[in-house]
């Protein structure tokens, strides 16, 4: 839902730029970074990639950007993630984020009693 929602947000009617992420004849496709290669960058590629927008997913996990790789072909850009590679992304019209960030461990001095 997250880059169907964004492709209606970046319409000129509802306050964005006039994007288009399929693009047009004589107009660049709108570029949709993705954070995050597990099931919601996955599905988000599928969708922003079937749509005809420039997808981009970025990964800590190499494993996973090959077999983005391989399941997607040339359809989408895998990119291994670090601060520089984000910066060289910045012509970015859609940012969809699908990190998992597991909740931090409690300290066993704080439980409660």
């Amino acid at each position: 839902m997250a880059v169907q929602v964004g492709a209606v947000q970046l319409e000129k009617g509802h306050g964005g730029k006039g994007v288009l992420l399929s693009g047009v004849p004589g107009v660049r496709r709108g570029k949709v970074v993705i954070l995050g290669g597990g099931t919601v960058g996955t599905n988000s590629a599928k969708l922003a990639s079937g749509m005809g927008a420039d997808t981009v997913i970025l990964d800590v996990n190499t494993n996973r950007l090959g077999y983005l790789d391989d399941i997607f072909g040339s359809r989408i850009t895998p990119i291994y993630s670090d601060p520089a590679r984000w910066r060289s992304t910045s012509r970015r019209h859609l940012v969809i984020g699908g990190v998992l960030i597991p909740e931090p461990r409690r300290p066993s001095w704080s439980a409660r009693s």
